[in-house]
């Protein structure tokens, strides 16, 4: 039976007023409320103000950079999440994009493999209570040791894409959190994950837009999707998922500088794989795509500016 959750970026109101909100999540059928950490809010802030109004749900960090946090802040970050939702709490981990962690934030990115795969062995024994004292591939940790007491260590998944980040959610971690992908991408990234763990969890983001303006949601979209499709790894990503030939114009045009005939070039086709939007009956026949071909987890986000969060969420209720 699989896991259906809103992630928070899907509203618009400040976090002050998302109470009514939250509190009306669960009774909806959600069991999962998840966060996000790209250029609006930080991951757990969000997630700190939906432990009190929605107590029943588990929480999901989805996800928090590998890169941007110093490994004793990032290991008391969570703590600190799950004191405040004992056994509550899902923590993601994952490289995030260079213009994200070097770009904003001045942070060599370097290495994004091995430093997720040191950031979950850390968090591991940080969160598990023991002194680390051990030099990784791509950071050294120093007697540290973390006093904070929670219940129980969150389960820890990975932010992945492409093979060997699929196959290290299974193997170093509990599951994979992906993005970005279709349901019948699903089929091939699912073998990957459960290659080393057939019990690892797959969680996805799926995006959607009850809305059957469908010129309007794809021009939104495209314009959104286009700086992440033209990341290096997420566009190797695609290319291995085998969608290189219906981006090879957009990453064309991105590297002459063209950002809108970047955006433009991506094809209507290829938008409609990604995002479940026509009426809310075509939306939830899209999403259970997903969980047909393999998914544990459906993380609902809303397509900004084409529909009303909650009423998407009264729409698309798993009860």
């Amino acid at each position: 039976m699989a896991r259906y959750g809103i992630t928070l970026s899907s509203f618009t109101e400040p976090l002050h007023a998302l109470g009514p909100s939250l509190r009306e999540i669960p009774d909806l059928g959600f069991q999962d409320i998840w966060s996000n950490e790209n250029y609006m809010l930080d991951a757990f802030t969000p997630l700190a103000v939906a432990s009190v109004h929605a107590p029943s749900c588990r929480l999901g960090l989805g996800i928090a950079q590998a890169y941007t946090r110093g490994a004793a802040i990032l290991a008391m970050s969570i703590a600190g999440l799950c004191q405040a939702a004992p056994g509550r709490v899902i923590a993601g981990i994952g490289a995030s994009t260079k213009i994200i962690v070097e770009n904003w934030n001045g942070v060599p990115y370097e290495k994004p493999y091995s430093r997720v795969r040191d950031t979950i062995t850390f968090l591991k024994a940080a969160l598990a209570g023991e002194k680390v004292d051990e030099e990784y591939e791509t950071f050294t940790v120093k007697r540290f040791r973390l006093h904070a007491k929670i219940e129980q260590p969150p389960p820890l998944v990975i932010g992945a894409v492409r093979p060997k980040m699929l196959e290290l959610s299974g193997s170093h971690a509990d599951g994979a959190v992906v993005a970005n992908v279709s349901a019948e991408d699903m089929k091939q990234i699912v073998p990957h994950v459960k290659k080393h763990n057939p019990n690892a969890e797959i969680i996805c983001t799926v995006y959607v837009a009850p809305n059957q303006e469908r010129d309007k949601v794809r021009t939104m979209w495209k314009a959104a999707l286009n700086e992440y499709m033209n990341a290096p790894g997420y566009a190797a990503a695609q290319e291995w998922m085998g969608h290189g030939d219906e981006l090879r114009e957009c990453w064309a045009k991105w590297k002459e500088r063209d950002r809108q005939g970047a955006a433009e070039a991506i094809p209507d086709h290829f938008i409609d794989s990604l995002v479940a939007h026509g009426s809310m009956e075509e939306v939830r026949e899209k999403v259970q795509r997903y969980v047909d071909n393999g998914v544990d987890t459906v993380v609902i986000d809303m397509v900004p500016g084409v529909v009303d969060a909650m009423e998407a969420a009264r729409g698309l209720a798993p009860k």
